[in-house]
């Protein structure tokens, strides 16, 4: 496996694998924490963390950075000397706040996506977390590389591209995933950032590892991921039906029992196309119908309780508590295959040679 490191500035994962950051509470500290202790990177989400905590309903704020402390804790005691990131959605309220508070938790990687993360570097300081973009087309790619370049004198330490078959948000238009819906035509695209990513590395004179994620289930799709030429993939819905996977096991098991045509591109409050499974909940949104929902949890920049279809926080939450016919279950587009629950470490050794 040593040919297969994954180098990122100073730091080195044994596997190439990125566990994706997936929230509700889908992948919290000890998924992360599984999945650096076998040499992935293992990533906490920080969407809605504290929603276990007493207080989320009253000040969901406190309880959220309250929570990405003790997650980051969790996941370090399970992998003392692993490689620990944490998600964060640019689109989230407090955005700052949860970023810095990741960074004093002990955080190795701020993965950042679901709007482009332009002052992420402001944001870190002088700290020596690594910072990973999410981007999905060469042009979002040239926009962050050339604005860091340029504002901060720096590159990203990873560069993540998530393709149209990823699961949750997907930073595409309808008609991109129409025309990007064929392998190939997705390949043309990453190797128009690999070559974009090239330049830059030339540059700044260092290294940008790309990882590449998307509808990645078996070692085939990864083999072939690799053989574009990134240095390391990104897989989340696999770690899904893991015994160590956060969620409830009625979470786990709407996977198991999915079916092919269940999994569909549906709406979200946020903004953006996403991927889900077609459940009661979804079905009634698709048909225009309006979600009642709790007080407002003051999760996003850019909601008004008053115009949405339901309220994200709400249905992703009844998701990580099984509640999941009331739920928002977001997934990759091969969901439907898992067959039954692994262990982090089987589904890794199946992803690799």
């Amino acid at each position: 496996m040593k040919e297969h490191r994954l180098k990122i500035g100073n730091i080195e994962a044994e596997v190439p694998i990125l566990q994706g950051g997936m929230g509700v509470g889908i992948s919290l500290g000890n998924l992360a924490g599984a999945v650096a202790k076998v040499g992935g990177i293992g990533v906490i989400s920080a969407a809605q963390i504290g929603f276990r905590e007493p207080d989320f309903d009253m000040d969901p704020k406190a309880a959220n950075l309250r929570a990405i402390k003790k997650e980051y804790e969790k996941a370090r005691a399970i992998a003392p000397k692993g490689i620990i990131g944490f998600n964060l959605m640019v689109a989230m309220r407090c955005y700052e706040e949860y970023v810095r508070a990741a960074i004093d938790a002990g955080a190795d990687m701020i993965i950042s996506g679901a709007g482009l993360p332009m002052d992420l570097p402001k944001i870190a300081g002088e700290s020596d977390v690594k910072l990973a973009p999410i981007v999905s087309t060469e042009k979002s790619a040239k926009v962050i590389l050339k604005y860091w370049g340029k504002k901060y004198g720096r590159m990203p330490d990873l560069l993540v591209m998530e393709g149209p078959k990823a699961g949750g948000h997907l930073g595409f238009s309808k008609e991109q995933l129409t025309d990007y819906g064929k392998d190939e035509a997705y390949d043309l695209e990453v190797q128009k950032v690999l070559d974009t990513v090239k330049m830059y590395e030339e540059q700044f004179k260092c290294s940008i590892p790309v990882a590449l994620g998307g509808g990645i289930e078996n070692r085939e799709q990864a083999m072939h991921a690799f053989s574009l030429g990134v240095s390391a993939i990104q897989v989340a819905t696999r770690f899904v039906t893991t015994e160590e996977c956060d969620a409830d096991i009625r979470y786990k098991e709407a996977y198991i029992h999915a079916k092919e045509e269940d999994i569909a591109i549906v709406k979200s409050p946020v903004g953006m196309p996403g991927r889900a499974i077609m459940n009661p909940f979804m079905k009634k949104v698709m048909a225009g119908q309006r979600i009642s929902h709790s007080p407002c949890h003051r999760c996003l920049n850019r909601c008004n309780p008053a115009d949405i279809p339901y309220c994200i926080t709400d249905a992703l939450i009844h998701g990580a508590k099984g509640e999941v016919d009331d739920a928002l279950l977001f997934c990759g587009a091969y969901a439907y295959k898992a067959k039954g629950l692994e262990t982090v470490k089987e589904v890794i050794d199946s992803l690799m040679p």
